[in-house]
């Protein structure tokens, strides 16, 4: 049973006569408790509600397209709270936040629907035998897992959870039902890297096709790290050899498959000092949101951009923009802006790279950056006429950092417009180009 919040004036539901602060217990017979049930028990041409208002149930019967929704909303996207992670991984990033950021940068959540919608990673430690098979049935897909190691044993130590090893199996039963999977593997120096990252990497391609494509991302460690696990960064030599062990396991499974499956993150390849591959290595960048080949796609968005406006960059009126971005960024921001400048007369880029000193020097990716780190070190350089800050530093669909600051706040500080843009590279440099 989940409470409407809102009825769309005129949709079906209005028409049906259902109200805001209504109670919906049923689709069809079946009971709704969150977002996977309402979305496919939805998926009919007539359905029947039982809904309940102030104590009393009615029902009503809609026709419908398949796959037309009738108009309601919810308190929440899930329809209910948020499912918490259970687990105590060794690495886990919230543990390593400061006090005093907002509330919900604390909350640790696990929730496979949430994977469904927003494409969030699980680690199934809180499903049960009950939520596979709601799956299967539902034939929700694909399902992103961190999966970090498939040794049972060191999965337990890893993520402090005794469930972590025998939920694997969920992995079985995704496959054989034809359920897609992602992985992510989250990899720690000395833990689960060398002969174990080979073992899982091993392991997990006897999932494809279902499974489509494998991350492996190192730990991000912060300096607030007292009393946790110890955990060091790699070394560039030891990033290299991360690098080697999935490119020969890549190259076998590309010969076999026609798919290299496994790829690793742009901080790897940062860290080893070593080129970002070409576009063609990463087949149609299937892990983009994790990482990977972030860094070649935002340069050949930049680059094509730079080839669809070149006649409008060339007679742009002159003025001069300063960028923001971190330090992984950095090198490859200030190439593509150097090349802008080069068919703009009038254009003047300054591009000042960001240390993260709230979170740390290790982290060094521009989604983490800080207002209070960005006013701290741009408090006294020339802005020109605007700052571009890169979007992803700041709260979704929100314009506030993680330190709580607000884009508004840091403009007023800087006494500059602070615009921020998306990770996409057309879109930074369109916003280079053009005041709006």
């Amino acid at each position: 049973m989940v409470k409407i919040t809102l009825v769309e004036r005129g949709s079906r539901a209005d028409k049906a006569g259902i109200l805001p602060g209504d109670t919906l217990v049923s689709i069809n017979g079946n009971e709704i408790c969150d977002v996977l049930d309402y979305r496919f028990y939805l998926t009919e041409r007539k359905v029947a509600l039982i809904l309940e208002r102030e104590g009393t149930l009615y029902s009503v019967e809609i026709k419908k397209g398949e796959y037309d929704d009738i108009g309601l909303d919810f308190e929440t996207p899930l329809m209910d709270k948020k499912h918490t992670c259970r687990n105590g991984c060794i690495f886990c990033f919230i543990d390593q936040n400061p006090e005093g950021l907002r509330e919900s940068l604390y909350f640790k959540d696990d929730d496979s629907r949430l994977s469904f919608i927003h494409g969030n990673y699980i680690t199934l430690t809180n499903m049960t035998d009950k939520d596979i098979a709601r799956i299967v049935k539902m034939r929700f897909s694909p399902i992103n897992i961190s999966v970090h190691t498939t040794n049972p044993e060191l999965r337990v130590k890893m993520m402090k959870n005794k469930r972590a090893g025998e939920v694997l199996r969920y992995l079985d039963e995704l496959k054989r039902a034809g359920i897609s999977m992602c992985a992510q593997i989250v990899l720690c120096r000395g833990i689960n890297d060398g002969e174990e990252l080979k073992r899982t990497l091993s392991d997990l391609a006897e999932y494809a096709p279902e499974l489509t494509s494998i991350a492996v991302v190192p730990a991000g460690l912060t300096k607030f790290r007292d009393k946790l696990y110890p955990l060091t960064d790699f070394t560039p030599e030891e990033a290299g050899a991360v690098i080697d062990t999935v490119n020969a396991f890549g190259e076998k499974l590309l010969s076999k498959l026609g798919t290299r499956l496994v790829y690793c993150a742009d901080e790897f390849y940062l860290k080893a000092g070593r080129d970002i591959p070409d576009a063609d290595y990463y087949e149609d960048y299937p892990q983009l949101e994790n990482g990977v080949g972030m860094i070649r796609s935002f340069s050949d968005e930049f680059s094509m951009c730079i080839e669809d406006l070149e006649d409008e960059a060339k007679s742009s009126k002159e003025r001069t923009v300063s960028l923001a971005t971190g330090v992984a960024a950095y090198p490859t921001v200030k190439e593509l802006s150097c090349r802008l400048m080069a068919i703009c007369p009038g254009l003047t880029v300054n591009i000042y790279k960001i240390i993260n000193n709230f979170f740390g020097e290790s982290i060094t990716v521009s989604g983490l950056l800080t207002g209070k780190d960005i006013y701290e070190q741009l408090k006294d350089k020339d802005l020109g006429d605007e700052l571009i800050i890169p979007e992803n530093a700041l709260r979704f669909d929100e314009d506030v950092f993680l330190c709580n600051m607000t884009v508004g706040e840091l403009s007023d500080k800087l006494s500059v417009k602070v615009r921020p843009s998306g990770s996409d590279g057309y879109e930074l440099a369109r916003a280079i180009i053009s005041e709006t």
